[in-house]
């Protein structure tokens, strides 16, 4: 099984000049956690990710307001799959980056789609054991160092 069969195609996506409000609405609206960031709307070249959890930390953790460009709170550089990249490789990514969600890319860089750990555990009757879930889960909800130094 491969990522274009359980990932979801054409997600929402902001530009790094969006506002912090505007991810936060595409978020809302999409039932999501996460929104690819991109070049540009026409494009679709992904520059990075927003997810909710940059918002409260990155954003409002540090006392930003809703003005604040997704620039300044986004994860550049994200690992990328394409849509024929096999299930197994996306747990390894999830699991190495501890990330919840990898965006699908296509020999352009432009963003196509979105794995999530849901969609892993929805496919784990098909082509990913429970047990392989399971333990991807543990492992992308590890306490980094700075979280357990801050104990």
């Amino acid at each position: 099984m491969n990522a274009k069969e359980i990932m979801t195609t054409s997600p929402a996506c902001c530009t790094p000049d969006d506002t912090v409000q505007e991810a936060a609405r595409l978020m809302n609206a999409n039932d999501c956690g996460c929104i690819p960031v991109v070049e540009d709307q026409q494009s679709k070249r992904i520059v990075g990710v927003v997810t909710d959890r940059d918002l409260a930390c990155r954003c409002l953790g540090e006392g930003k307001g809703p003005e604040t460009q997704v620039r300044e709170v986004m994860s550049a550089e994200p690992s990328c799959c394409t849509p024929d990249t096999d299930v197994s490789e996306v747990q390894r990514i999830m699991t190495e980056r501890q990330v919840r969600r990898v965006p699908v890319v296509d020999e352009r860089n432009c963003c196509v789609g979105m794995v999530a750990q849901a969609d892993l555990a929805r496919a784990s009757d098909r082509a990913v054991g429970d047990r392989a879930v399971g333990e991807v889960v543990e492992r992308i909800s590890e306490p980094t160092d700075a979280s357990r130094r801050g104990r």
